[in-house]
């Protein structure tokens, strides 16, 4: 059993001097609608959002992943953009580019699917690396530079990208540069026997044509509010000596040949003080770290074998916890 030293934490606010999450309820009721049976999943969906990170889903194809960034994007408002990607697509085709103007004489910018508040990017390691890389500094910077010249992207700005796993046709892998742009991956997986039998249950009688509006659940700031106030939960220094004792761990071990960046690093604390907003708290536990370690490190660790999880698991094992 890992050993545990004393650690004082903040005083807990109340709940009710909490920011209101009945919207982060109903978005995780409607999220629970249209991926069925997967909570544990549309939790950590919620988390990166809450994080301003971006998210990798990665799966066999048809387990619902462009179902649920959809949703999500729906959910969020704003304006919605969706790349297929291609080995065909091109750089340009994502971030824009420069056409000449006869009438004017002049070059005129024309915007990629890029400029918008949320961009799904489907089965993005069918695209080629050339273009995969064009995300790199939107992602990171949420701006990008086209000829020379920047351009300011959304400040709600947020990538949900799917993947298939590298042993399907047509896929190129995605470098550790970009992996490490994403504050997580997840995996769907198949579902369980009951929630298929409502899937077909709530397709019978359904057309293609059949499409409804959704209301965004998130209006006038409210997403960018919960945001900032998760910026704001408290950290302790112990639980911060916790984070960075981690991140060493996975630069030394063995079975690592590449450990959690500081960029990585980050994007840890930021998960872990989403998943203490959620448990309604205003500070950060070990526990929160826990939670958020598996999705965080498994989108940016390279390991020797196809599954890093054991060595997470293992990692976690080894460092002293503090005890709150």
């Amino acid at each position: 059993m890992t050993s545990t030293t004393e650690v004082e934490m903040p005083s807990v606010a109340t709940v009710h001097e909490l920011p209101e999450l009945a919207q982060i309820d109903d978005l995780r009721d409607r999220l629970n609608v249209h991926l069925k049976g997967k909570t544990d999943v549309i939790e950590m969906v919620i988390v990166c959002l809450l994080a301003r990170g971006h998210i990798l889903l990665e799966d066999r194809p048809g387990l619902g992943k462009t179902t649920l960034a959809r949703a999500l994007a729906d959910a969020v408002g704003g304006e919605f953009s969706r790349i297929q990607c291609t080995p065909d697509l091109l750089p340009g085709d994502v971030t824009g580019f420069n056409m000449f103007n006869q009438k004017s004489q002049e070059f005129d910018f024309r915007r990629g699917p890029v400029f918008s508040d949320v961009l799904l990017v489907d089965e993005i390691n069918r695209a080629t690396p050339r273009t995969q890389s064009s995300l790199l500094e939107a992602m990171a910077e949420r701006q990008v530079t086209v000829d020379g010249e920047r351009f300011r992207l959304s400040n709600s700005f947020f990538v949900i990208a799917t993947q298939n796993p590298q042993d399907q046709h047509g896929t190129y892998p995605l470098p550790e540069a970009q992996l490490d742009r994403f504050a997580m991956k997840l995996s769907i997986g198949y579902p369980e026997h009951v929630d298929e039998m409502s899937l077909l249950a709530s397709a019978v009688g359904m057309h293609a044509s059949d499409t409804h509006e959704a209301e965004p659940i998130f209006g006038d700031g409210r997403l960018t509010q919960l945001q900032d106030h998760v910026a704001s939960i408290a950290v302790v220094e112990s639980v911060q000596d916790y984070l960075v004792r981690l991140a060493a761990a996975t630069r030394t071990h063995d079975s690592v040949h590449l450990g959690l960046s500081p960029r990585g690093l980050l994007m840890l604390q930021r998960c872990s003080q989403a998943i203490a907003l959620l448990n309604q708290r205003q500070f950060v536990t070990p526990d929160d770290v826990q939670q958020a370690a598996g999705p965080v490190m498994r989108v940016r660790l390279g390991v020797d074998s196809d599954d890093p999880q054991p060595v997470i698991q293992e990692i976690l094992r080894s460092i002293e916890v503090p005890q709150t």
